[in-house]
């Protein structure tokens, strides 16, 4: 579920003058009508599916702006989700903030875009998200390791020809830099019978999961996956697209296929091995790669001029400016620039070169505020500042993680430390117990044997301090008197 943030017209004397960049009249009602046609009626559908049927339950991923404009424009649909969420049938996917390309250009952004998604999402349904899905399933082996770096187990993509090969889309692998992470590929053929030709075919459920059923009984794992537009708005409610939805999990069951979200698949099937992934891949058009975003050099000038920008950004505190950034960065900004042939969803463009013109009026004046910030510095006099906080971030997840490995190492000194020392320390009691006894007993013995010199010993105690001069060690009473202590002590 994403919603598209609608720009409004920017002139190029609007630089500089005006900072709102939305066309609010036509963002209320493009979510309105998804909202009512769409969304409401889906989602109500799901939510009696998962009430009714015990072997039902799905997943679902939500950008951020889009859940933004449903809690200004359409609460409705919020209220629809919370109630779906109480079944327990659903999962929450994480994917960037802004449903943008910042995987492509920016890892730091794109690193803090999934944590603020991932912290939405506990906010709203009390869960963090497990698992990843990135905008519009683009996927390479660096995004793999960059999510598997923030914890997820798994990630959705897609199951593109170009990567899998003579391999099938129906198991389950893991990322070739990171095997942490496990990679759930999504069958296109199956998919795009229900979001694309479901009305060409006028599919039929049971005929749908036939072909399910048919597939080899060692492919385990089939992954649909689809727009929820797909009901309602590719193909209007009239088209028994939601009666399809319901029949689903009854005839299901009587095929003996079942129902799973990425989280119980990553934790319950094994990986058959590693996908490599050098090039960007997607889930859009023929290509399945990112050609519809920077295809052209119009996208690519906006896409490179947007991240140029970045840094500043991150690591600002204007909350408005944050707020406009996630907005430019939605993905649709870029396909509206789209100039390959067929039809093309334009929003209120004319064409590719109007909606250019548009955003780069709308960027211009945007850099121009951030560079505000920042006193209007260079690049050159800004990088140093942000490698040194960058720096300063390095250094400070050097150090805790040292703090963790201390810590584990003293963890396991203090759980491996209560055996020996019991043992250590319990001869070393008695031991001292037995040498002192004789300790106590010789100067009991040396009272007993001296108790007659006393008297005539009292200068033996001066005795010991040799350090007086040898006057004072000239009387010789003092020398007969240790003579019969030592004889005394010698018979007895």
């Amino acid at each position: 579920m994403h919603q598209i943030v609608h720009l409004k017209r920017y002139r190029f004397f609007d630089i500089g003058r005006d900072h709102y960049y939305y066309d609010d009249f036509e963002n209320e009602r493009s979510i309105s009508d998804i909202a009512e046609r769409s969304y409401i009626p889906t989602l109500q559908t799901l939510i009696q599916m998962c009430k009714e049927n015990d072997n039902f339950c799905l997943a679902l991923s939500l950008s951020g702006v889009g859940l933004e404009q449903l809690e200004f424009h359409a609460p409705q649909v919020i209220d629809l989700l919370q109630e779906l969420n109480a079944t327990g049938k659903v999962e929450f996917l994480c994917e960037p903030y802004s449903h943008g390309l910042a995987s492509l250009a920016n890892d730091e952004s794109f690193i803090v875009e999934s944590k603020k998604m991932s912290a939405k999402i506990k906010e709203l349904f009390g869960k963090a998200p497990k698992v990843f899905r990135n905008s519009s399933l683009i996927y390479n082996d660096d995004i793999g390791a960059l999510v598997a770096g923030m914890g997820f187990k798994g990630m959705l993509t897609e199951g593109a020809k170009q990567v899998l090969g003579w391999k099938s889309p129906h198991y389950v692998y893991n990322c070739a830099t990171d095997p942490r992470l496990k990679l759930l590929m999504r069958d296109i053929s199956l998919s795009e019978d229900i979001t694309e030709r479901f009305q060409q075919q006028s599919l039929m459920a049971d005929q749908w999961l036939d072909w399910i059923a048919q597939t080899p009984a060692e492919e385990e794992v089939i992954n649909i996956f689809g727009e929820m537009v797909t009901f309602g708005i590719f193909h209007p409610l009239s088209s028994g697209i939601l009666e399809f939805l319901k029949a689903l999990p009854k005839l299901a069951a009587e095929r003996g296929i079942t129902f799973a979200t990425p989280s119980q698949i990553c934790d319950e099937v094994p990986s058959v091995g590693p996908v490599e992934v050098l090039y960007n891949i997607s889930w859009v058009d023929e290509e399945r790669d990112t050609s519809c975003w920077l295809g052209n050099q119009m996208q690519r000038e906006a896409f490179h001029k947007l991240y140029s920008v970045a840094d500043r950004v991150r690591i600002c505190n204007d909350r408005r400016i944050q707020q406009d950034w996630e907005s430019l960065q939605a993905s649709n900004n870029f396909r509206f620039m789209n100039t390959k042939p067929g039809a093309q969803y334009r929003a209120i463009y004319d064409g590719p070169y109007d909606a250019f013109t548009n955003y780069m009026n709308i960027l211009g004046d945007f850099i121009t505020r951030v560079n505000n910030l920042y006193g209007g510095a260079d690049n050159d006099e800004i990088e140093p500042l942000i490698a040194a906080i960058k720096n300063q971030g390095d250094e400070i997840a050097a150090k805790d993680k040292e703090i963790a490995k201390l810590r584990e190492q003293l963890a396991k000194y203090t759980q491996a430390a209560p055996e020996p020392i019991p043992s250590k320390k319990a001869p070393a009691k008695k031991a001292p117990a037995k040498k002192v006894t004789p300790k106590k007993e010789s100067p009991k013995i040396a009272p007993k044997v001296d108790e007659p010199v006393k008297k005539e010993d009292k200068p033996v105690k001066k005795v010991p301090a040799k350090k007086a001069p040898a006057k004072k060690a000239e009387p010789k009473p003092a020398t007969p008197a240790k003579k019969p202590v030592a004889k005394k002590a010698t018979k007895k």
